[in-house]
């Protein structure tokens, strides 16, 4: 598929950078011409994937966040969020819902919520080397009231 337009990003792993994120790939979506459903599905998709990589990649450490957006000529919007953190062992595991290693009030269901407003989810990741969660959401524009 041919790239239309594309926006690369890069953000420090601090959690006041997530609202940031959020905005600006949906505001960057907007030349697909979401409805508003689809807009929130991208915002929540994307929250969850920085919010992993600011929880989870760089131990308490402050690293950062890469986050590319192709907006494709058949109304579809590729993001890819990317860390170079501590990478994930088994990604297969950490995608089961209510899985998580950290315990506590975390509730393991981000990379569920990711799948589910999303059309495709692709996670790939390298123990010591870093993640990359790729997000696919296609656009068919204004609801019908």
């Amino acid at each position: 598929m041919k790239v239309k337009n594309e926006m690369k990003l890069q953000l420090k792993s601090r959690s006041v950078n997530e609202g940031y994120a959020r905005m600006a790939v949906s505001a960057f979506a907007c030349e697909l011409d979401p409805n508003v459903e689809e807009l929130n599905d991208i915002k929540t998709a994307v929250s969850e994937a920085v919010t992993n990589c600011i929880v989870h990649a760089y131990n308490n450490e402050l690293g950062t966040i890469y986050i590319t957006v192709k907006l494709l000529e058949n109304s579809t919007v590729e993001i890819k969020i990317r860390d170079r953190g501590c990478g994930i062992e088994d990604v297969k595991q950490a995608m089961t819902p209510l899985f998580t290693t950290l315990g506590g009030d975390r509730s393991g269901l981000g990379f569920s919520v990711m799948e589910s407003f999303s059309d495709s989810l692709k996670v790939t990741s390298k123990k010591g080397k870093g993640t990359t969660v790729t997000i696919v959401k296609r656009i068919k524009g204004k609801a019908s009231f």
